[in-house]
């Protein structure tokens, strides 16, 4: 298997019971899951996989999101957050507006 160049952690504030609740959750972290992946199979970015996450422990900025192996963390991710991001990442940039640390 091929590591992604890009690897895309939406913080789904899942919980050890499986349940999912949290800011994240409560931000609609979820649906934009399916925006997302919906976003990257559109834009035929082969290099990109999406997958949502446990709690990560950033309530204060949720949504938020991660690119792997870059280390980026995004913040408040809506629609608007993930196309600049995938902007970013097909251009080869950094989506600054939305970047909480690096």
């Amino acid at each position: 298997m091929k590591s992604p160049e890009h690897h895309l952690f939406l913080c789904g504030s899942f919980r050890v019971n499986g349940e999912a609740q949290g800011v994240c959750t409560k931000n609609k972290s979820l649906e934009l899951l399916s925006y997302l992946q919906g976003e990257v199979q559109d834009r035929m970015l082969d290099g990109v996989e999406v997958a949502a996450t446990g709690c990560m422990n950033a309530c204060a900025h949720g949504p938020v999101m991660i690119d792997y192996p870059s280390g980026q963390w995004y913040g408040k991710i809506d629609e608007d957050a993930i196309d600049a991001i995938l902007d970013g990442i097909e251009e080869g940039t950094v989506a600054e507006d939305y970047l909480i640390s690096s």
